[in-house]
């Protein structure tokens, strides 16, 4: 979802007030808080309903 938006992981970062190793870790698989998945979604410019088009194993 990020590289379709043209976004880097920096930037996405940012926006979404996490770290570059945060985006790095959750983009490999590994488990994130609900919280972290929030911030995630609302940085990409959707909206929470869309969880599943970001996160679509349901984590």
């Amino acid at each position: 979802m990020r590289e379709a938006r043209l976004m880097s992981k920096a930037e996405l970062a940012r926006k979404a007030e996490l770290s570059p190793l945060t985006i790095s870790r959750i983009e490999q698989g590994c488990a994130c808080r609900v919280d972290t998945m929030r911030k995630i979604i609302l940085a990409l410019g959707l909206e929470l309903s869309d969880k599943a088009k970001v996160f679509p194993e349901g984590e």
